[in-house]
């Protein structure tokens, strides 16, 4: 099964991310009613973490047992090869000099969330990549032990049961209220396992989805808007609390469902080839965009474009992200996407 009309809402939040990192200050988000959205649109990330629990129980739900080598497999063929571009491209611009052994082969093996102060290193927006493939480590015995063989209802009290635990913990360790031997509080917020709560929570929302909800279509525009408007509300009213480790899943859940579900006309619209094929490319911009940002630096942006830092910030920003959009379209079109099909097509026959 695939969600097409999902998709793009990918395509959203790795822009929203982009732009935090790099063009909050634009003009364009940098105004009086927005620029409290944009200084927090790293929250697309634990979106990303919890739709990416919601389209593994999607994809794998009809299985009665995953095979772990082959699925693995498939999922590094997903991931990884743009990963990689992403490193080289940042080594490159290096001249693949001063950059730390044990950095390089932490962010090779996907493993640099994992180690205090490393999460950020060679490739930082890769931190995330760390975690999700510990996520992919984990699907597997997840739904061969627990979601193949449990009750919807037990499954849902211990997942519910996790997440609140986490939503505490976490906040105990980043207000400093108790301390994590050998990390620090900013390693707290890229720490894998106190990241697991969301994925299980998009896995909940796929059972629940598959099992109850995938025959209910119906037009779900408005309630569309309410969550974005209760999303907006939140970030503007963040009451002390810290968003990054899941605990927006009272909005992301509902949205997911509702834009699964729901026939009104703009999601038919982005049901789309077009749309489809910019969420397709999210991953890409994604991971791309240190090395685009890095690449098309401030100095090159002004002796090769004349375009100054400060007084052309706006349109320089724009400027790199459809060059960022565009090495993401060719490297899916050319390198990704057939890459990922040489892989998975390994040892097939």
């Amino acid at each position: 099964m695939r969600i097409e009309q999902l998709t793009f809402t990918r395509f959203i939040a790795a822009i929203a991310i982009v732009i935090f990192h790099y063009g909050k200050e634009a003009n364009l988000f940098h105004k009086e009613y927005t620029s409290f959205i944009f200084k927090q649109a790293n929250i697309g990330v634990s979106y990303f973490f919890v739709l990416s629990g919601f389209v593994m129980i999607i994809a794998y739900g009809k299985n009665s047992n995953i095979n772990f080598f082959q699925y693995i497999k498939n999922r590094l063929a997903r991931i990884y090869p743009v990963y990689i571009l992403a490193i080289i491209l940042i080594l490159g611009v290096f001249l693949f000099q001063n950059i730390n052994g044990a950095d390089l082969i932490l962010n090779l093996l996907m493993l640099q969330s994992w180690f205090s102060g490393k999460a950020l290193t060679i490739n930082y927006p890769g931190w995330s990549l760390s975690v999700e493939l510990f996520f992919y480590i984990t699907f597997p015995y997840l739904f061969n032990r627990i979601y193949s063989k449990q009750n919807l209802k037990t499954v849902t009290i211990w997942i519910i049961i996790f997440w609140m635990l986490s939503q505490i913990v976490f906040h105990l360790f980043i207000y400093n209220i108790i301390e994590l031997p050998y990390f620090n509080i900013k390693d707290i917020k890229y720490l894998p396992l106190l990241h697991l709560n969301e994925f299980l929570i998009g896995n909940l929302t796929g059972l629940y989805f598959i099992k109850k909800l995938k025959n209910k279509q119906k037009n779900f525009k408005f309630h569309i808007l309410i969550s974005i408007a209760i999303l907006i509300i939140l970030l503007k009213y963040p009451f002390g609390l810290n968003y990054h480790n899941g605990l927006l899943i009272i909005i992301f859940v509902p949205l997911i469902i509702f834009i699964s579900l729901s026939t009104d006309s703009f999601t038919k619209l982005i049901s789309k080839k077009t749309f489809v094929f910019l969420g397709e490319i999210s991953f890409g911009i994604y991971i791309l965009q240190a090395p685009v940002w890095r690449i098309f630096s401030d100095y090159r942006m002004d002796k090769y474009l004349g375009l100054n830092k400060e007084a052309d910030f706006t349109i320089s920003f724009f400027v790199r992200l459809l060059i960022l959009i565009t090495l993401s379209s060719l490297s899916y079109l050319y390198f990704e996407k057939p890459l990922r099909n040489k892989i998975k097509n390994l040892n097939r026959y």
